[in-house]
């Protein structure tokens, strides 16, 4: 399989810019037990605080976006990639942004 993520990206960012809750995603691969979505979110919208997977990361292809769970924070930019934490987080949407989720699940 190939994929233009960038075309991707950019076709799910104008798909959330115009969605009633800020955000479009598109599962890109799922093989087993692993699972890689992109999620587009526009500015100020979140994803409310969820469980995490056994092991996953997240790779910031456009803007900003805020990592949170109890007691912290970390505010990754585009090209960032970054382990999930094990514990309950919630992603928010600081700059219109596009993100690809990989994860590991039972």
């Amino acid at each position: 399989m190939n994929l233009d993520l960038t075309a991707l990206a950019d076709e799910h960012l104008a798909a959330a810019r115009t969605a009633p809750h800020g955000r479009s995603a598109h599962l890109v691969l799922h093989d087993g037990v692993l699972r890689q979505t992109v999620i587009a979110l526009k500015a100020g919208t979140s994803l409310d605080e969820h469980n995490a997977p056994p092991a996953a990361s997240l790779q910031v292809l456009n803007g900003r976006v805020r990592l949170t769970a109890p007691g912290w924070e970390d505010e990754l930019a585009a090209g960032t990639l970054r382990e999930i934490p094990k514990e309950r987080h919630g992603l928010t949407a600081v700059d219109d942004s596009v993100v690809l989720l990989t994860a590991v699940n039972d």
